[in-house]
């Protein structure tokens, strides 16, 4: 498995709890759950393509 689609998997989880976490208790820096998410996301699909060398 790749190492960061693992990063990006695990990035997003922990914005998602961050997010729930954010909407029943205000704490400081709660809108960087939102930011998790988002990169998260995006170091997932980078993760999870393949590239034009890495035919396996």
């Amino acid at each position: 498995m790749n190492r960061l689609f693992v990063a990006g998997v695990a990035l997003t989880l922990v914005g998602i709890a961050g997010y729930v976490v954010g909407t029943s208790v205000a704490y400081p820096g709660r809108s960087a759950a939102v930011i998790a998410v988002m990169v998260g996301l995006t170091v997932a699909a980078v993760g999870h393509s393949t590239s034009a060398g890495d035919e396996t």
